[in-house]
C-alpha cells in the first residue's frame, strides 16, 4: 500500500475535485457510487477539507497513482475507541478495480494502530448496492438511523427525503 499516504493541506484542491466528481454531477455517473440521482450540489468544498486535514483527530488518506495524481481518498476521525469512516472516494472511471478495498484495509489498519476496536460510518438509506458492498467488507447495519441535513447545502441539495443508516465493523 505504498501509494496510500496521509493527505496534506496542499492536496485540498485535488481532493475537492475528486470527491465532487465521484459523488455528484454527470462525471459521477461513470461509476457505481454516484449520488447524483438523489442529491444535487456539492459533496464538499475546499474549506471543509482544509478543516478536516487541520484537525488533529482527523486524517484523510489519499491513494496516488504512479503519476502522483490522487485517485482515491477516505476520511477517518477517531472517537475514543471507535473510528468514523467517511467520504470513501474512488475516481469513477477506476471503480471496480480493488482500490476501494485497499482504502478500506488501510483505514482498518490505521484504526488498529490508534487503538480503535470498531469502525463506523453513515450511509444514505436506500443506496442498496453500496450498502451491500460494505456488508461484503464485514460491516453491519446497527439499526441506528440519523437524519440527513436536508437544509444545509454544504452537503448537497436533496431531491427527496433522506436519512442515514449507521454501519459498523468490529476490528
Amino acid at each position: 500500500m505504498q501509494n496510500i499516504l496521509k493527505a496534506e493541506l496542499s492536496d485540498t484542491k485535488a481532493l475537492n475535485i475528486l470527491i465532487n466528481s465521484a459523488y455528484r454531477g454527470e462525471s459521477s455517473k461513470a461509476g457505481w457510487t454516484t449520488e447524483a440521482d438523489i442529491l444535487g450540489g456539492q459533496r464538499t468544498d475546499e474549506e471543509d477539507l482544509r478543516t478536516i486535514i487541520s484537525n488533529d483527530g482527523c486524517t484523510i488518506l489519499k491513494y496516488t497513482n504512479d503519476a502522483g495524481e490522487i485517485i482515491s481518498c477516505v476520511r477517518l476521525e477517531k472517537h475514543d475507541k471507535k473510528m468514523y469512516l467517511g467520504m470513501l472516494t474512488v475516481s469513477p472511471v477506476l471503480q471496480n478495480g480493488g482500490i476501494g478495498k485497499q482504502m478500506m484495509a488501510a483505514s482498518e489498519n490505521l484504526a488498529k494502530e490508534v487503538n480503535c476496536n470498531t469502525i463506523y460510518m453513515q450511509v444514505i438509506k436506500g443506496r442498496d448496492e453500496l450498502i451491500a458492498w460494505y456488508e461484503r467488507q464485514g460491516y453491519i447495519d446497527t439499526g441506528e438511523r440519523k437524519p440527513f441535513p436536508m437544509h444545509d447545502p454544504r452537503f448537497g441539495i436533496p431531491r427527496k427525503e433522506l436519512e442515514f443508516i449507521i454501519m459498523e465493523k468490529a476490528l
